[in-house]
């Protein structure tokens, strides 16, 4: 993440208003993902990831051309919980048409989950980032979408285009970290959520309405209320572990 970029509110308006310009693809994406640089400077160090919907590949499941609103709904709602797990995202026009635009996060790609669950120091936000897929029904946490900030030290979740499903999609690295607890004040933060999702007026509620359909902003609330009544993260065998493929 770039360190000439402050705040949330200023990373965004930059992500919405500066010029974007497309730098080139990203390798083993199975959806059109680009680097692009971010302002008019053709020195400028910001950097970010750029979706647009019209690379997105069909999928059974998900209706088309909404994976891009599931990217930024997932910064929505890591954003109002206080976790702030996604980096910042939005919704614009791009060099590809309308896609979503994310901070890019400088890292390391070798430090990805499988190498951070040996290391006992990220364990406590690696339970977190398993309770917020757990949340928001996260049907493809990759080994590499885990990653840790150069400049920061904090773990990032990205990739959240297949999320927010009304149906059971769960598939995830992350079942090790079973049976870790949900933090009182995480299921705080939980039920904080649910009730704000019983009212239509709130701007988190809107904004969700905006990027999901009436049925996954509902679902969204049952899953966050149940996980207010979670003391723990589950414990599944071994042998059923719905993985995503690949792993990593």
């Amino acid at each position: 993440m770039s360190a000439d970029v402050a705040g949330d509110s200023d990373v965004l308006a930059l992500l919405t208003e500066a010029k974007l310009t497309a730098r080139g693809f990203l390798a083993n994406a199975s959806n059109h993902t680009l680097l692009v640089q971010v302002g008019d400077d053709d020195d400028s160090r910001t950097h970010a990831i750029y979706k647009p919907r019209t690379g997105e590949r069909p999928l059974w499941d998900f209706p088309p051309g909404t994976l891009c609103r599931r990217e930024v709904a997932a910064y929505v709602v890591s954003r109002f919980l206080g976790w702030d797990l996604v980096p910042p995202t939005v919704l614009r026009d791009g060099p590809m048409g309308f896609g979503s635009v994310q901070l890019f996060v400088d890292h390391d790609p070798d430090r990805h989950y499988f190498v951070l669950i040996d290391e006992q120091r990220y364990t406590r936000e690696l339970a977190r980032i398993a309770t917020f897929d757990l949340l928001v029904n996260n049907a493809d946490r990759k080994g590499s979408h885990i990653l840790v900030g150069e400049d920061d030290g904090r773990l990032y979740g990205i990739d959240h285009g297949v999320t927010f499903h009304a149906e059971p999609k769960l598939r995830t690295v992350v079942w090790d970290l079973g049976p870790a607890p949900i933090e009182p004040g995480w299921r705080d933060a939980l039920a904080r959520l649910a009730d704000a999702l019983l009212d239509p007026g709130r701007d988190i509620t809107a904004s969700l309405c905006d990027l999901l359909s009436p049925r996954e902003v509902e679902t969204l609330r049952l899953r966050a209320t149940a996980l207010t009544r979670t003391a723990a993260l589950p414990v599944v065998d071994e042998r059923r572990r719905p993985y995503p493929w690949p792993p990593l």
